[in-house]
């Protein structure tokens, strides 16, 4: 009788739980009143023209299409990075992200676009509702600022958490396939691109899980590229103006949301001058022309946003442009390629395609994650299966350590010990060092055939050195996997342990990890 009554109850409140809802579509009767406030004649100027561009204008007129690329390898530079140029824009900005995390490092970036915006830049943010929670996301409140408008891609229709797992299993098709892109476009003559998402554990060492990850700023025509592709993920019919959240509507908490702003600076008065310090000195050396920029050529290439609406069959049987692409510098690989890849699952073509490159002389060098420093279990327990095959294809595999230190902040003199552990989040791949792949797609089954994804290629021998060297360095603070007969053996040393140690198990785990893992193994491939 008693659960009868608790069974009653819960259906009597489906229907109040389902009364909020968004639009799937941008034709949905709700958004016939929609204006746009960030119009395509808010982009009709020349980016030439813009003091981002005129500070490097001799190098960027010295012929077609010339672009300039420095890397960014680690979180602290990639903040400020963002933080600077946020600053120096006149024009526009478009950022587009997976994940938007609501803590304190977020709101100081959406702080600078809102300053960006006040200053009359035009600014248009694009967020993935999965990875984001748009509804409980700060950065919808700054759709209510006259300069500054957001969109939410593939949307949840029905707002409640409890409906979600109804919904993914009812829209299966949709709602499994998620906007991985990751852009931050200023004055359409900048951008960075990479495996950073919006959040704290992108940017700082001292959080309980550092994401160890590698962005690019790139600047000149493969600007050209990125925007385009932003221009088709704003303009499809997924993207759902913001309007239409409540969270974005109410202007009680856009005001306590500036005054959040306004604490961070109270409060925290020295951190605060400390970091308007940083930012300044940043954007003095670029205007410097300090900036280690390397010159080349390249071009952008983004998943169509149509993917995540593709049926089922057409997902397992797509070749997009990236996938097309990758085989192509694959095939035209002479010496040597350096991967290092957070979620590494190449599949049975891939793990041919290696054999046959080492084979035929061509070296692969591979950096993932171990099963200790993996944010998905499930994702290694699928890699497990190709390693020992690619080991005996002669490839040297690698498997990121769960570091006390990262060697990436040592460089920049910011050696501090993290405070949990240490997650290998790049996507980066060097062709026979000269041309280098760096960007959002992971080489697994999920961003080739479900997740949009995103990727930069740049064809300049002194930036691939540059990304090479650093994969190199991923390997110091990185497991060793290599055979001992029938045995997968780990060597290797610690950061802060002067002793070398081999182990005959996945190192710094538990046996009930390893167990998880074993049980992930039954999980398909093709939805890891």
């Amino acid at each position: 009788m008693l659960l009868s009554t608790k069974l009653s109850w819960c259906l009597l409140a489906l229907p109040l739980i389902g009364c909020t809802t968004v639009p799937t579509s941008v034709h949905d009767n709700r958004l016939n009143g929609y204006v746009p406030k960030v119009k395509p004649s808010d982009f009709d100027y020349d980016p030439m023209q813009t003091p981002i561009a005129k500070c490097y204008a001799s190098e960027l007129n010295r012929g077609n299409n010339v672009s300039g690329a420095t890397l960014i390898d680690d979180g602290i530079s990639a903040f400020v990075a963002r933080a600077a140029f946020a600053r120096m824009a006149t024009k526009t900005i478009d950022l587009q992200t997976y994940i938007y995390s609501n803590d304190l490092t977020s709101k100081v970036l959406i702080g600078e676009l809102k300053n960006a915006a006040d200053r009359g830049v035009k600014i248009r943010i694009l967020l993935d509702d999965y990875g984001t929670k748009s509804d409980v996301a700060d950065v919808m409140l700054l759709n209510q600022h006259p300069n500054i408008e957001i969109k939410v891609f593939n949307t949840v229709r029905n707002r409640s958490r409890f409906l979600f797992l109804p919904q993914l299993f009812m829209d299966f098709n949709r709602l499994n396939s998620r906007m991985h892109n990751k852009l931050f476009i200023v004055d359409n003559v900048a951008y960075i691109t990479g495996g950073r998402n919006i959040g704290s554990n992108y940017f700082y060492p001292e959080t309980s899980a550092n994401f160890s990850d590698t962005d690019v700023l790139f600047i000149g025509a493969m600007t050209k590229y990125a925007t385009k592709s932003f221009d088709e993920y704003w303009n499809h019919k997924l993207s759902i103006p913001a309007s239409v959240f409540p969270k974005a509507k109410t202007k009680r908490a856009m005001q306590k949301l500036e005054r959040k702003f306004d604490d961070i600076l109270v409060k925290g008065a020295v951190e605060a001058r400390l970091y308007n310090t940083v930012i300044s000195r940043a954007q003095s050396e670029f205007k410097q022309k300090r900036f280690d920029f390397s010159w080349g050529h390249g071009t952008f290439l983004a998943d169509p946003p149509s993917k995540v609406e593709m049926t089922m069959q057409e997902k397992e049987t797509y070749r997009g442009e990236i996938i097309k692409k990758l085989q192509q510098l694959w095939s035209q690989t002479k010496n040597s390629v350096y991967i290092s890849a957070a979620y590494f699952v190449p599949g049975m073509g891939g793990l041919e395609h290696i054999r046959r490159e080492e084979n035929s002389g061509v070296h692969v060098t591979i950096v993932t994650n171990s099963l200790s420093s993996t944010n998905s279990t499930s994702v290694y327990a699928k890699w497990e299966k190709y390693r020992e095959n690619l080991i005996k294809s002669g490839a040297d595999v690698y498997e990121f350590m769960l570091s006390a230190e990262n060697l990436r902040a040592k460089k920049h003199g910011r050696a501090r010990q993290a405070r949990g552990f240490s997650v290998l989040h790049s996507k980066s791949i060097v062709f026979d060092d000269k041309i280098s792949w760096i960007g959002s797609f992971n080489l697994d089954p999920r961003s080739a055939y479900y997740n949009t994804e995103n990727v930069a290629i740049f064809e300049s021998e002194e930036f691939a050195h540059k990304l090479r060297d650093m994969i190199i360095d991923d390997t110091k603070t990185s497991w060793h996997v290599t055979l001992d007969g029938d045995d997968v053996k780990w060597d290797g040393q610690r950061q802060l342990d002067t002793t070398p140690h081999t182990y005959y198990h996945s190192p710094d785990t538990t046996i009930f990890r390893r167990i998880w893992k074993n049980i992930c193994k039954l999980m398909p491939e093709k939805f890891v």
